[in-house]
């Protein structure tokens, strides 16, 4: 049975940012298989698709999308040892991230936990790479299944290596992604021993109390991980104007060792081969920009608690927020010659 269709629907409320005009359909999908069919039926029919989770790293444009949404609401975890005594951890695509995550920690399995409190779906995960407090999905990810759109077939256990995993991103990202795949399924190897992935992070490494390298209980990691998120306006909260954002903004920007700007305090780290990744954060607020910077009629703003995160502040337009974020990332290549980068996809915008 095919998922019911609305009409005109604001992706306002289905963003974390609270913006977005309307979509000409939107399409639950409740399964792998309605995925696959409300997508096919689309591409037939020569409609644009844009694919819907968590929206919570997504901007859509102010006059919204002129096509067919599809909201990814399949569920379903399982879990499994493999040979070499790893648990494998099946996730379909509609899975609340968090809710994974948390589940696994429940279970006693170790090397997920870095990754809590990050907003969206489980099958956003591999598309952006996501990753946190020195963990990456790449790190764990197994294989998924993908509906390639292009060939109208699904393909499964595509393994990891094939996905073009790098620094917030793959072959997967944007709406015009390499192969036209979407992701239906995703799969994961933890540890079964109860402990963290090495933790990694400076900063989470002295919140533990604990020298790099060295593993926690992952639970001890998780809660530590969600207060460090939570001190940063990292974790939704529909009633804290802080966590009404796409998170962060701008990814970290991966220069030659040479162009590195000359700025006192600024964090950096070896990205390999005579480059280094720097602080976004840490330009922005090099460049003259403080946590809580008002964008237009101060409908919009830097979040008061991480100058990373672009907020809407009740009231704000996409346009509104893309005047900020042009404004920030113009202030930064002035001042340090660095071009920051959006993270979150734009449909229909750009800044």
């Amino acid at each position: 049975m095919s998922a019911p269709t609305s009409t005109d629907v604001r992706l306002a409320a289905h963003t974390t940012l609270r913006l977005g005009g309307p979509a000409t359909r939107l399409v639950p999908a409740s399964s792998a298989d309605e995925i696959v069919a409300a997508v096919g039926d689309a591409d037939r029919a020569g409609d644009p698709v844009l694919v819907l989770g968590g929206g919570s790293n997504l901007v859509v444009a102010d006059e919204g999308f002129a096509g067919t949404a599809v909201l990814l609401a399949s569920r379903g975890v399982r879990t499994g040892r493999r040979d070499d005594g790893s648990v494998l951890v099946t996730v379909e695509a509609g899975e609340d991230w968090d809710d994974v995550v948390a589940a696994c920690v429940d279970e006693g399995l170790g090397g997920i936990e870095c990754l809590s409190g990050i907003p969206g779906r489980s099958g956003a995960t591999p598309v952006q790479n996501v990753g946190a407090y020195g963990v990456e999905v790449a790190d764990l990810l197994v294989d998924v299944d993908l509906y390639d759109r292009r060939a109208g077939r699904v393909r499964e256990h595509v393994p990891a290596a094939e996905l073009g995993l790098g620094y917030r991103t793959s072959v997967l990202k944007g709406r015009d992604s390499v192969d036209g795949a979407i992701v239906l399924r995703v799969r994961f190897a933890l540890s079964g021993d109860g402990l963290s992935a090495p933790i990694r992070y400076a900063e989470l490494a002295r919140r533990l109390d604990v020298a790099a390298g060295e593993r926690v209980p992952a639970r001890a990691a998780r809660e530590t991980v969600l207060e460090l998120r939570r001190g940063k306006g990292m974790v939704l909260d529909a009633g804290d104007h802080d966590t009404w954002s796409a998170g962060s903004f701008f990814t970290n920007p991966i220069v030659a060792v040479a162009d590195a700007p000359d700025l006192e305090g600024l964090a950096t780290w070896p990205a390999g081969d005579g480059m280094l990744k720097l602080s976004a954060a840490g330009l922005i607020q090099a460049s003259g920009f403080d946590r809580g910077h008002p964008g237009p009629g101060g409908r919009v703003g830097l979040s008061s608690r991480h100058v990373l995160a672009l907020t809407n502040r009740g009231s704000g337009r996409t346009e509104d927020l893309l005047a900020l974020a042009r404004e920030v990332r113009d202030g930064v290549a002035a001042r340090t010659g660095v071009d920051l980068r959006p993270e979150p996809v734009l449909v229909g915008c750009s800044i």
